[in-house]
């Protein structure tokens, strides 16, 4: 792997490209993976990789991993070029991908000591480590059932303990929590929060805005293979430009009529949800709520409800790549 650009390590970040390129297929039919992306993720926080389908996303988990090499950029884990020192890299990370790899035969304590066993803690060390990991994740009660007995939730709770016996200074999660019911998905953010308070590094990826909305310090939206934005949640949604007049109207029929009123008032189309009878329009500034208060009195349409907000990560990502939420996936 060769690049141009070598960054100098930063103790404040924890991954670092610069450039990285991978392609797959043959020569007559290649499939660009990554596109020269860069990223810079800081210690100590969360940092979450959004993007369409075939962005890019696991293949920059899976080169972070050292699973496979990028063809040309350079790529620092900790300090460390992955591809020139792989085996200091894999000391440093766990990594825990979209379906719990545990054994449903064995009881969560002793999937969790076989993995810090492999791990080369010894008997006693392992024994230690897992009854740290299963207090941190709440899985102290269930440690000694099978775990065929648990749920999808408690699956991914103990998957993620698998990846923390050896004590990582990086947690790679691929989609974690995919699949999984509201509640148990909350339980899984939790966790999270409390594996970053504790001194764990994480990378992200996920299908899930709110998901990324509601962990991340830090987001950097791919698409093509390239990163086209990072920044903060807050950040982020200052970038999809101006704030929104959202209306619901009280019926149905007055729909169309509230739409052509926002057009003029607003600098586009307004976006129509006909089974909530709801509206929303960019606008300019803040006026514009008040002049669309006194736009629906004069057109005598029943307001049910009116807000002025942000844009969502939603419409960040439509702003910014053109696709729609629904074609998130890993890529």
């Amino acid at each position: 792997m060769t690049s141009t650009t070598r960054p100098t390590p930063n103790p404040e970040n924890i991954i670092e490209a610069v450039g990285l390129t991978k392609t797959f297929g043959t020569s007559k039919q290649p499939v660009h993976a990554l596109g020269g992306l860069d990223l810079t993720a800081r210690a100590g926080q969360v940092t979450a990789v959004l993007g369409p389908n075939g962005a890019g996303k696991s293949t920059l988990v899976r080169a972070i991993a050292t699973l496979l090499r990028p063809d040309a950029g350079t790529l620092l884990v900790g300090g460390v070029d992955a591809v020139r020192h792989p085996d200091q890299v894999r000391r440093m990370i766990g990594l825990a991908g979209q379906h719990a790899a545990v054994e449903g035969a064995m009881t969560g304590r002793e999937n969790l000591v076989m993995v810090a066993r492999l791990f080369g803690h010894s008997r006693r060390s392992a024994t230690t480590a897992t009854t740290a990991v299963l207090g941190r994740l709440g899985l102290d009660d269930a440690a000694d059932r099978l775990v065929r007995g648990y749920s999808g939730g408690m699956r991914r709770r103990l998957d993620l303990g698998a990846s923390l016996v050896g004590a990582p200074r990086l947690l790679l999660l691929d989609e974690p929590t995919t699949g999984l019911d509201p509640r148990s998905r909350i339980d899984l953010w939790e966790a999270i929060r409390q594996l970053v308070a504790d001194g764990t590094d994480v990378l992200l990826t996920t299908q899930y805005l709110e998901e990324a909305d509601q962990l991340a310090d830090q987001i950097t939206i791919v698409d093509h293979g390239r990163a086209i934005a990072t920044g903060s949640p807050d950040e982020l949604k200052s970038l999809a430009g101006l704030d929104l007049v959202e209306v619901r109207v009280r019926r149905s029929e007055d729909i169309a009529q509230a739409s052509s009123v926002l057009a003029t008032i607003g600098g586009e189309e307004p976006r129509v949800d006909h089974a909530t009878r709801k509206l929303a329009v960019t606008v300019a500034d803040s006026a514009a709520l008040g002049e669309t208060v006194r736009a629906f009195s004069d057109q005598h349409i029943d307001i049910e409800d009116i807000g002025l907000r942000r844009p969502t990560l939603d419409e960040v990502f439509l702003t910014l790549t053109g696709n729609d939420t629904t074609d998130l996936a890993a890529a």
